[in-house]
């Protein structure tokens, strides 16, 4: 890249680091925690408000399911968080669920996992973001006036600080994530003291609100469906938990430990505060509708358009900490920051299971090197890319979003615990030492249980949000896994296609002949250069080629070759047409043609221009003709270049830019001078 851009991009993603300093961008705990977990951490922010918005079709009634369906979420959690933990240590080498599929399910059981994870972190960073925007908005009407591009505008930041390394950006998102875990725990103990302690009434704002529901009183069937789909959406809560399975390499050593332990925390710390969020919820009389203009009555009547439905943590804290408390101020604030950066789960598993994709040649290669961070930089754009799209056709709204959000982690969970029950079985088959197999035997139980379960909630997932939105999950999963295949198989084809023979054949043998041909148009400087350098290659035959465009232009170049006794022969091609590429590429061909182990070398002379638009006033036939021949094997083109004095101005640039460094790009400080080296002594 040219030294110009480096102004740029020195400033927005820092100097470059070399590849030996790969070692200082891993990950202690307390970085990975936010870097990894952000996404079920921030997850508590809309899953209870999720819940009540489903359990509100069938009106306030339904609520006291909440506290159940809460339950369900708990022990889904500690049961996927224990069978990860047996994930990263089997498995340290970071390829998580992909991994464990392929190497125990298979090749397209593995795609499948890749195909759902990848689309699972498009939507991760697509809702958190959206979602962000929307309590963001509640504060501050500018926001809510251009959801859209203040979402997207979001997306470009974090890509950003995702580009400048892992660590830098883990060490600037630690600092909200751990205030907004410290604020919703203070929230939960002062909520608690006050209710059990103080015995003071907390009411949410819309405690006094009612829900009209034309489905109020539902039973049976109809009431399961409700509560199974509520239960999918409190689901939410577990995006992102596969994360650090994927993202083991990050961790400092012992890598396996450390992610395991950074498992716990998080699932310990999720599940806590999703649970007391629900339970002060309930108690301060949170009411939540999916169309609050007309079904949230205040007083009998709808609260119109113009109300603003803020969600369940914003409620909370206003019954709790008092509106316009410092306290609440500052839990508002680090929500609505830590949903911004809860995308970054996601710009941490994308860009490194893209990585691994890559390497198995599913991927185009470019997503397996790193950037000049360290990080993988390729994967990073992609993803913010793919994720600015969805944002843009969904017009960021995180209530669309969501509907099509958890299928994909599911289908990974499920495949990568079935995975890990064969893995199990494999090893234990051979294990012999009785304390290793009673330890794989609890290990295989956890990942049976476990598959079973997400197994379930899988089907759950699929039934009740399937019209709501999933289809589309699924239809990126189906895009991604079949662009996937015929990556592959090219690479898989090309492989094959250069793959070097045992034997000679007529690619690897010396070629019997070499037959050059030096283009010509007219005869001048760059003709008189290229015609002096093909015979320094010493070709078996050399002839001079020309084009007859133009008859008289045609004659008084054989005239001038003529004059000026070149020992080269001159060949003119007819072209009746005025085409200098056809018959040039249809000449070489009847030599390939005429002798098929012969190689044929073309010359061709080219102008070396020091400004941009002068490429439109040279060189465009040698360009067309090239771009020709590419295509027509044994030919093997040459570009003899002429230095046009204008091209000296881009000379001088290119110096000027070689001897000057973009800041940050190199580490100032004191520099002794030069030891001059001692003359010899003269004879």
């Amino acid at each position: 890249m040219s030294k110009l851009t480096d102004v740029p991009k020195r400033i927005l993603i820092g100097r470059a680091l070399r590849s030996d300093k790969l070692g200082e961008t891993l990950l202690p705990k307390r970085i990975a925690l936010p870097v990894f977990a952000s996404d079920p951490l921030s997850s508590v922010a809309y899953a209870p408000g999720e819940v009540l918005l489903v359990l509100s079709v069938a009106g306030v009634s339904a609520y006291h399911f909440s506290p159940w369906i809460a339950l369900a979420v708990v022990v889904l959690m500690f049961t996927v968080v224990a069978s990860y933990r047996q994930n990263v240590h089997a498995y340290p080498s970071g390829g998580g669920d992909y991994e464990v599929a392929t190497t125990n399910l298979g090749p397209k059981a593995g795609l499948t996992v890749a195909s759902a994870l990848l689309v699972d972190y498009v939507l991760t960073v697509a809702v958190s973001i959206s979602s962000g925007v929307e309590n963001l908005g509640s504060a501050i009407p500018f926001v809510v006036e251009h959801k859209t591009l203040c979402a997207i505008g979001i997306i470009v930041l974090l890509t950003l600080m995702n580009l400048r390394g892992v660590k830098e950006s883990g060490k600037l998102f630690a600092i909200p994530t751990y205030v907004f875990v410290a604020g919703v725990f203070l929230m939960i103990l002062w909520g608690a003291f006050r209710g059990l302690i103080l015995g003071h009434d907390m009411k949410a704002p819309t405690a006094d609100y009612t829900i009209h529901t034309e489905n109020g009183g539902l039973a049976g069937f109809a009431l399961i469906f409700l509560l199974l789909r509520a239960f999918s959406s409190g689901c939410a809560a577990l995006t992102g938990v596969e994360a650090i399975s994927n993202g083991v390499p990050a961790f400092r050593k012992p890598k396996s430990k450390n992610a395991a332990a950074t498992l716990a925390l998080m699932g310990g710390l999720a599940v806590t505060m999703f649970c007391g969020i629900i339970a002060l919820a309930m108690t301060t009389g949170v009411k939540m509708a999916e169309k609050p203009a007309t079904d949230l009555l205040n007083h009998g009547h709808p609260v119109g358009s113009g109300y603003t439905q803020n969600p369940v943590i914003s409620q909370v804290a206003e019954a709790v900490f008092g509106k316009g408390s410092f306290l609440f101020v500052i839990l508002a604030a680090a929500t609505a920051l830590v949903l911004f950066l809860a995308a970054n789960t996601a710009y941490n598993g994308f860009p490194l299971l893209g990585s691994i994709l890559a390497q198995d040649r599913y991927l185009p290669r470019q997503l397996h090197t790193r950037g000049d961070r360290l990080a993988f930089s390729n994967g990073i754009v992609l993803l913010a890319g793919a994720a600015a799209v969805l944002v843009y056709i969904y017009g960021a709204d995180s209530t669309r979003l969501i509907q099509l959000y958890i299928v994909g982690v599911f289908v990974s969970f499920t495949l990568s615990q079935i995975g890990m029950v064969r893995h199990w079985n494999r090893h234990l088959r051979t294990e012999k030492s009785p304390l290793a197999r009673n330890r794989m035997h609890r290990s295989r139980a956890i990942n049976a249980f476990g598959a079973s379960l997400t197994g379930l909630v899988l089907v759950v997932v699929l039934l009740t949000k399937f019209t709501h939105g999933a289809w589309v999950a699924l239809l990126g999963m189906v895009i991604f896994f079949v662009t996937m295949t015929a990556i592959r198989r090219h690479y898989d084809r090309v492989s094959e296609e250069i793959a070097a023979e045992d034997t000679p054949d007529d690619d690897i043998v010396r070629p019997s002949r070499v037959h050059s041909l030096v283009l010509v148009s007219k005869v001048h400087k760059p003709t008189l250069r290229a015609l002096n350098y093909a015979k320094l290659m010493r070709s078996d035959t050399l002839e001079a080629v020309s084009v007859d465009v133009d008859q008289a232009d045609t004659k008084a170049l054989r005239a001038e070759w003529e004059r000026r006794g070149i020992e080269v022969p001159l060949k003119v091609l007819a072209s009746p047409y005025r085409e200098i590429t056809r018959p040039v590429v249809d000449h070489v061909k009847s030599l390939r043609r005429e002798s098929p182990r012969d190689v044929v070398s073309v010359y061709i002379p080219e102008y070396v221009v020091g400004h941009w638009y002068e490429h439109l006033l040279h060189n465009q036939s040698a360009l067309r003709l090239k771009g020709r021949l590419l295509f027509t094997p044994g030919v093997m083109v040459t570009s003899v270049p002429w230095q046009l004095d204008s091209s000296e101005a881009a000379k001088k640039r290119a110096r000027r830019r070689a001897e000057w460094n973009a800041p940050g790009a190199v580490r100032r400080g004191p520099v002794s001078p030069p030891k001059k080296d001692k003359a010899a002594p003269r004879k």
